[in-house]
């Protein structure tokens, strides 16, 4: 018998491959191989040949064609990254199952932690719903063994199933999205796709090609570390200063002061001691060009309280990380159109919101494989407040068998 999804994300979330933004290797987490192999057992299972593991843990994939001259269609891909965020503890997760949600707080096991509804207004959509959470002490991971599990429900639905007419199907599943490297070794060739979703998304009916642009920014400040009872004229206190930065930091332009298109500057992580501390930024907006202004607004910053603490060493390095992928796919419209029928096709009354974050499909598309994503019907990713709606989540599985049909159909 067919197995349900709820299973298969149960056994995924279940393994800890949590990604790590200090590794230096590909895969930051050799842990991350636990669940590449299991992907890669289970798809051989279901009689797919064309399996591979790289030495970089990205699993690639073929569904062969099942329509006569069906090679000659063009061939669509579906990617999703295995990692699971470094934000909040991944390790030991343990899934509670509330059947048929009525409304209300939810309480995540026995803790003292709650899903509160007033917090949580899409928990109103989910009446009847079979809600996934945590038991308030890890992640779900929802984020993204949702789309691994729809991504693997629909490989067994069209292995199973030979009355859905289909061209050839990718699938790619990623190490390290979570820290921004999903698509540094990603052999689009190898793939060989013409078009291509990520399944990495909110609720149903959120369609996306629009990302942010970002970029990541690292000030460090060297102080000078003297014992405090030397330290007259002495001690620079480095974590003063970089106080004092992220103090000045436009509180209009921070992530909980805005919503939509407004861009933001976050202070994602500091690392302080005395002598030496580091403060890693966030700059995110959709006009690529505001990341300059972002900049801009730092450096202004860093030279007033330079001025403040002259024998102290400010420094700023500036890393490209992803870019909105909305101009390449409005040259290549066709595959939004037919995700917009799939996705009205299952229901969902879709709508294009944009991603107040990035995806795999950001980096995919500028590398030049467009890539829009798509919805799995999660929430409150990257904390022990995740949750999970297993009925959206089938919508995203009906969604996705849509588009297979409906580019068997009209992709030429």
């Amino acid at each position: 018998m067919a197995e349900k999804v709820l299973d298969k994300f149960i056994r995924y979330a279940k393994i800890d491959t949590q990604s790590d933004p200090k590794s230096p290797t590909i895969p930051s987490t050799q842990k991350q191989f636990d669940l590449a192999h299991l992907l890669v057992k289970e798809l051989k299972d279901m009689g797919i040949k064309d399996v591979e593991l790289t030495e970089e843990c990205y699993v690639y994939a073929t569904i062969p064609s099942n329509i006569e001259g069906g090679d000659e269609l063009p061939a669509i891909g579906f990617v999703c990254h295995m990692d699971t965020s470094p934000d909040f503890n991944a390790t030991g997760v343990n899934p509670q199952i509330i059947e048929n949600y009525q409304g209300g707080d939810i309480q995540l096991g026995a803790s003292d932690e709650y899903i509160r509804e007033i917090d949580n207004p899409n928990l109103k959509k989910c009446i009847g719903h079979t809600i996934i959470t945590t038991d308030g002490s890890t992640l779900l991971s929802s984020d993204d063994k949702s789309g691994v599990s729809a991504i693997m429900k629909m490989a067994e639905i069209l292995m199973s199933d030979d009355t859905i007419k289909h061209g050839p199907v990718k699938i790619g599943f990623t190490p390290d999205e979570e820290i921004g490297r999903g698509a540094d070794k990603f052999d689009i060739e190898r793939f060989g796709c013409e078009y291509a979703y990520t399944i990495d998304g909110g609720l149903p009916g959120e369609i996306n090609k629009e990302t942010f642009s970002a970029d990541s920014a690292f000030v460090t400040v060297t102080g000078n570390e003297i014992h405090p009872g030397e330290a007259k004229d002495r001690m620079v206190n480095s974590i003063r200063v970089i106080s004092e930065i992220i103090a000045k930091l436009p509180k209009d332009m921070a992530p909980e002061t805005t919503e939509g298109y407004q861009p933001y500057i976050h202070p994602h992580e500091v690392d302080a001691r005395v002598g030496k501390s580091t403060l890693h930024l966030l700059f995110r907006d959709f006009k690529t060009e505001g990341l300059t202004v972002q900049k801009e607004i730092v450096e202004n910053i860093i030279s007033e309280v330079q001025s403040n603490y002259p024998k102290a060493k400010i420094e700023l390095e500036v890393t490209k990380s992803y870019r909105n992928m909305y101009d390449v796919l409005m040259q290549n419209p066709k595959g939004l159109d037919l995700l917009y029928k799939a996705a009205k096709k299952a229901g969902t009354n879709p709508e294009w919101e944009p991603i107040r974050g990035g995806t795999d499909g950001s980096r995919l598309t500028e590398l030049g494989l467009p890539t829009p994503n798509i919805y799995t019907g999660g929430q409150n990713f990257h904390s022990n407040k995740e949750w999970l709606s297993l009925d959206f989540l089938e919508k995203t599985i009906e969604t996705m068998i849509n588009l297979v049909e409906l580019w068997g159909q009209e992709g030429k």
